[in-house]
């Protein structure tokens, strides 16, 4: 969509509902055997407004038979085909007469099964390589001769499999992209999915389009009008239950399923104390002034901080956080209930990462044991059940965020910077009080407050401040000072993944300190923190 292990665990029967069926005649499935980029892989096939869906390595060619995809890529992976255990596809999809596309470990298993070689290369390939074309048709149609592409392999195709012929190489590897056109079975070392390879992305639109023959229909307008279709199909006159946070999912969310069923809807803010300064009182603002959606708010603050009291472990403070939100939610969910579906902003990566929702026995409908709210953290008791009502479940963020655009929702939410579930909590190192929670509200709002009105919100993946739970010197007003440092951490990032910490005028970092040292009391030292991810991490806890 202009929209898209056991890490991979997942059939299709879990994975494949009357949504798809309806919107994914044109698909493409991705079998994932461990690669760190198989979820980039789905992404790139749906930037080209094409369906696409990750699953796993086992998944039979008669299951594969019943999807009927459009094509098959296989994607890269940690291992060595002629490895004792190495994981092997079902040797039958060679068969099924749909396209298939091989990555890296992908094309090295396409080799092997079917009756070529694979060895340990004289040298590995890692990073930016040249690749020279032999033939410039069929898949790298528009691929440029000499273009970069990303290698990440050490083991090489020695001898290919009858029928199929080289079609490019490289300096180290001789067969970096191959095919047998006869059966549409095709081949690439490298990684045409991230962006180092040059002409990536013109080779998946060429398996897509002219291999596979796909059509784009994976498109915002037919997903958003499928949605409230299926919405009002499976909810019918029964109430519904979503826990809001504000940030872009929740609300997309929010904003879909009043578009589809009205006053049966009920948003629910806890308000737990470690959100930005005035955060929680826009939002409600918000939702009820211009988006006229009513919000449940429910005044927490005491209750949190309470819970957090003395505690210095980060993990221990999540989980605290955790329980005490499903405490909070449980009894306000009685209070205005009773619902019989609950709403959560699940999104693609998240079905296929996780493994928190089970399948009822008796009614075959997916029930929560795990609440999917800005918290990320805890669990609903397994006695509350809900049958869940999950939108977004098969679009990833950037897709959300296309969704949230096209049905009203603004950008000063769609393009909101990620916030951590338990909030300001994590950004104060060590114990947690009202004090410091004042001081780094303070400081945070002056952050995003100095880089809106320089017109660089949008500049950065996130930029936020962090307190230290120590003192150093300082000296204000010819008078000694003794307060706290205040770091800031502004950083550039893809998907969060990976970050780097962002190169800042230092006009910008000189106004921002001056503000924060001027402006909140108890702050005598600000600090930059320049360390990327990895070694480091986006937060500080």
């Amino acid at each position: 969509m202009t929209l898209q292990t056991e890490q991979a665990s997942h059939t299709p029967e879990t994975l494949a509902d009357s949504l798809e069926d309806k919107l994914n005649r044109q698909m493409i499935v991705i079998l994932d055997f461990g690669s760190q980029y198989s979820e980039l892989i789905a992404r790139r096939i749906r930037e080209t407004q094409v369906y696409s869906e990750v699953l796993s390595y086992r998944t039979t060619a008669e299951q594969l038979r019943q999807l009927n995809p459009k094509g098959i890529i296989l994607s890269g992976g940690p291992s060595s085909v002629y490895d004792a255990g190495a994981p092997l596809s079902d040797s039958e999809i060679w068969n099924l007469g749909i396209p298939v596309l091989g990555v890296c470990y992908g094309m090295q298993l396409m080799v092997q099964q079917l009756g070529g070689k694979v060895t340990r290369a004289k040298r590995a390939e890692y990073g930016k390589a040249s690749l020279l074309i032999d033939d410039p048709t069929d898949l790298l149609t528009n691929v440029e001769d000499g273009s970069t592409m990303w290698m990440s392999h050490g083991d090489s195709c020695q001898a290919l499999p009858v029928g199929f012929e080289t079609l490019a190489h490289t300096e180290n590897t001789p067969c970096a992209a191959i095919a047998d056109h006869q059966k549409k079975l095709y081949g690439v070392q490298f990684h045409p999915e991230v962006v180092h390879s040059v002409c990536g992305l013109a080779l998946i639109r060429n398996f897509v389009y002219h291999i596979c023959d796909c059509e784009p229909t994976w498109t915002t307008a037919a997903f958003v009008e499928e949605s409230i279709r299926e919405i009002r199909a499976r909810v019918g006159d029964k109430r519904v239950l979503l826990a809001l946070s504000g940030g872009v999912d929740s609300s997309t969310l929010a904003f879909l399923l009043h578009k589809a069923i009205g006053d049966q809807l009920t948003c629910m803010f806890i308000d737990q104390g470690f959100m930005r300064k005035e955060e929680p009182e826009r939002l409600v603002k918000l939702f009820k002034e211009q988006f006229h959606i009513p919000v449940e708010y429910v005044m927490a603050r005491d209750r949190f901080l309470a819970q957090v009291n003395g505690i210095t472990d980060p993990e221990e403070k999540r989980r605290r956080i955790g329980h005490e939100f499903i405490r909070v939610f449980e009894e306000e969910s009685r209070r205005l209930g009773p619902f019989d579906y609950l709403a959560q902003g699940t999104l693609y990566p998240d079905v296929i990462e996780s493994a928190d929702t089970n399948v009822d026995p008796k009614s075959g409908e997916r029930v929560a044991v795990k609440i999917k709210s800005h918290h990320n953290v805890g669990g609903l008791p397994k006695d509350l059940r809900f049958k869940l009502v999950e939108p977004l479940r098969k679009l990833f963020k950037d897709e959300v965020r296309k969704v949230g655009r096209s049905i009203g929702l603004p950008e000063e939410i769609v393009r909101r910077h990620p916030f951590p579930g338990p909030g300001l909590a994590i950004r104060i190192i060590g114990e947690v009080t009202a004090e410091r929670l004042n001081i780094l509200r303070d400081a945070d709002f002056v952050v995003r407050d100095e880089i809106s009105k320089q017109g660089m919100y949008h500049d950065f993946w996130q930029a936020f401040a962090v307190l230290l739970p120590v003192r150093s010197v300082g000296v204000m007003g010819d008078q000694r000072t003794y307060a706290y440092p205040i770091v800031l951490r502004l950083i550039n990032s893809e998907d969060g993944m990976t970050a780097d910490w962002s190169r800042v005028p230092y006009d910008l970092l000189e106004t921002i300190s001056n503000r924060i040292v001027n402006e909140v009391k108890g702050v005598n030292r600000v600090v930059y923190d320049i360390t990327s991810k990895p070694p480091g991490t986006i937060e500080w806890e």
